[in-house]
């Protein structure tokens, strides 16, 4: 699905050097690589804030623990995501509370989110999905109304501008209280190994954030609230540099194949290609087309055949899972996001995709489907 070993050898002396640079220093914490990146991700996003940590989910942990939500307080968030984004939730004893997706956009559907909400709501956590932003000009006129706070989960999405009605723009995770976003090594930034990141323009809420993740402490050994160990090592922090100079270009070459793929399978009866928002670029973390009355199982097995791997993000919504089986959903309860889950599936998407396999990848699957 995606070939960072090819991703690699294109930046592999400055990739290098500044693996060298960390082990030289010895300073594999906290070190200038990581001060560095965060000053660079901070120029990047346009925001004032970046407190780098250890993972994405850590990352949506950290924020709901330094907005000082209590057990019971409710969450809402969608089904048609990854875990990580209700599993903090449950974690903290917190509720979650799922809605449905725009069947279009996949991205959290402003009609359920409104309907969702009651006194005890105290946030929401959209997810910019696959690679493009929600709404974020209504969720945040939403949560202007009933003052609630708003934590992106930009995971997916990270480089995306959200354009607002007025033509300005701002980079996904910088539009909400708090953003938050992962450097797993699959993502458009991706380290070589685990890493997240956490945005605010709130001079508050930074400092709040920055002891959380520092174990709660203010002044060495002296802790004033309850914190995790969560840190962006050195050597991360250190690939992340490199790798954001190259991330628009990274975009370029995903949106690139995604047109490819979107031409081959125009008008298709029985595909449905990416919608692309108009509030929103798209940086194609993932390549998703919807199916209509194929045997999925089976396509998948024939691309494997071919040495092509298909995946299927996400074959069973959260209001299913069985570790949130909840009395308050059943099967049924969000028609589109049951429907996306039974025919959604994704082709390699990354930034070294050339023709030739753009071509042996459409043409295989137009000759399983034709």
């Amino acid at each position: 699905m995606v070939d960072l070993k090819s991703q690699y050898e294109k930046i592999k002396p400055e990739v290098d050097k500044g693996i060298q640079e960390v082990i030289d220093a010895c300073a594999f914490i906290n070190g200038p690589a990581v001060n560095g990146f965060q000053s660079e991700m901070e120029k990047y996003l346009g925001v004032k804030h970046v407190i780098p940590c250890a993972n994405g989910t850590d990352a949506l942990q950290v924020a709901m623990m330094a907005l000082g939500l209590k057990p019971g307080d409710e969450v809402i968030t969608v089904s048609f995501t990854f875990i990580a984004t209700a599993e903090v939730i449950a974690l903290l004893g917190l509720t979650p509370v799922l809605v449905d997706v725009d069947p279009d956009t996949f991205n959290i559907s402003i009609d359920s989110l409104k309907k969702a909400i009651t006194s005890k709501t105290k946030a929401i956590v959209p997810v910019h999905l696959f690679g493009q932003c929600a709404d974020m000009e209504a969720i945040m006129e939403i949560a202007k109304e009933y003052n609630l706070f708003v934590i992106e989960d930009a995971c997916q999405a990270i480089g995306a501008d959200y354009i607002f009605k007025d033509g300005s723009r701002k980079k996904a995770g910088t539009i909400g209280h708090i953003g938050c976003t992962s450097f797993f090594p699959s993502k458009n930034l991706g380290c070589y190994g685990d890493g997240g990141a956490i945005f605010t323009n709130d001079d508050d809420l930074d400092k709040q954030m920055r002891v959380v993740v520092n174990h709660g402490m203010v002044v060495r050994y002296y802790h004033d609230y309850i914190g995790v160990n969560s840190r962006l090592d050195s050597i991360q922090a250190a690939i992340l540099r490199v790798k954001l100079q190259h991330l628009d270009e990274y975009a370029k070459a995903r949106n690139y194949a995604a047109s490819y793929y979107s031409k081959a399978f125009a008008n298709h009866p029985k595909i449905k290609t990416p919608h692309i928002a108009n509030n929103s670029t798209h940086v194609f973390h993932q390549y998703t087309l919807v199916l209509n009355n194929v045997d999925r199982t089976a396509l998948q097995n024939h691309m494997a055949a071919k040495e092509i791997p298909a995946m299927i993000y996400y074959p069973v919504p959260l209001h299913l899972q069985k570790a949130y089986i909840d009395p308050r959903y059943k099967s049924g309860d969000f028609p589109h996001t049951e429907a996306l889950c039974a025919s959604v599936i994704s082709l390699p998407m990354h930034s070294e995709l050339d023709d030739e396999q753009l071509k042996y990848i459409t043409d295989s699957l137009l000759e399983f489907i034709n």
